[in-house]
């Protein structure tokens, strides 16, 4: 059975940090873009960051440039993204996905709430 499931959010003030993480099971995690979404009440959901199968490559959206980092272990199957300097627009819930066409699987996701 294929997982992927957040954890690591909550309330934390403007200016703070949390780490998430996105613990996955059931496929080739090593073989596997992961990336990380978010959506807040009333918007679409933004692509946050991405990391490559190898952990080689990364990229990240121009709003959490130099804030977030994206980072793997895939001995453990687990992705993290660390967020540092939170703003009040990081209020969302974040998800987790894996991509290797032709499969995508997602997480449930976990909500961030940053209080200014």
């Amino acid at each position: 059975q294929v997982q992927l499931v957040e954890s690591g959010g909550g309330l934390v003030q403007a200016g703070g940090s949390l780490r998430l993480s996105c613990a996955a099971s059931g496929f080739a995690f090593r073989l596997y873009f992961i990336g990380w979404t978010r959506q807040a009440p009333g918007k679409e959901r933004e692509l946050v960051a991405g990391i490559s199968a190898s952990g080689g490559s990364t990229s990240y959206a121009d709003s959490v440039k130099g804030r977030f980092t994206i980072s793997r272990n895939n001995a453990e199957n687990t992705v993290y993204l660390q967020m540092n300097s939170l703003k009040d627009d990081g209020t969302a819930v974040y998800y987790c996905y894996a991509d290797r066409p032709p499969a995508t699987y997602w997480g449930q996701g976990t909500q961030v709430t940053v209080s200014s």
